[in-house]
């Protein structure tokens, strides 16, 4: 496989099944932005965190690229011409979002309660959870709108908006972990 094919030097790009959009249409922002998520959740998995955090992120990375290749089918394109689905084994399961809520649900019960917004930072790694976690919103958003244009797998959205909330959660345990201050927002009178 090529890394260059000179394709896309008019501004274009090919969708899963062939067809071409300009290199701005929301599909490609929506995907274009989970591929910049996965980035930010390898960054937040090459810090030093616990093992068992790293096997999580490393399955939410491969679910990221489900999501992507997801996105990246136009719905016309979802079926191959012999009737079969073109993502047959890729799914996006109710499981994968149970497994992120159940994660959130472990992790909090070591936390104490929230009261306040949390101001992002504190430590470099805790930093990047948030970083990664406004980035999924992003990309939330994006699909959202995609979702409204052409109508998108639900879990998708689904999955992304729990995503968000694992980070944020991950951001929380880290600062536990890491005994760092956890600098809660005080609107000022």
């Amino acid at each position: 496989m090529k890394i260059y094919t000179k394709t896309g030097d008019g501004g274009t790009t090919a969708l899963f099944g062939g067809t071409r959009v300009p290199k701005h249409h929301i599909r490609i922002e929506s995907y274009g932005t989970v591929d910049e998520l996965n980035s930010h959740i390898g960054l937040i998995r090459d810090q030093e965190i616990d093992p068992h955090y790293k096997t999580v992120l490393a399955e939410i990375q491969d679910r990221l690229f489900t999501v992507g290749a997801i996105l990246a089918t136009p719905p016309d394109k979802e079926t191959l011409k012999n009737g079969q689905p073109r993502l047959q084994n890729l799914g996006l399961v109710q499981t994968d979002i149970e497994f992120l809520e159940n994660e959130i649900d472990t992790m909090e019960k070591s936390l104490p309660q929230m009261t306040h917004f949390v101001l992002p930072g504190g430590h470099t790694t805790v930093s990047f959870c948030h970083i990664a976690r406004c980035v999924c919103r992003r990309t939330e958003r994006l699909a959202t709108h995609l979702h409204e244009l052409e109508p998108t797998n639900e879990q998708v959205l689904k999955y992304l908006n729990r995503l968000s909330d694992y980070l944020f959660v991950l951001a929380r345990k880290l600062t536990f972990d890491l005994q760092a201050e956890e600098v809660q927002w005080i609107p000022r009178k």
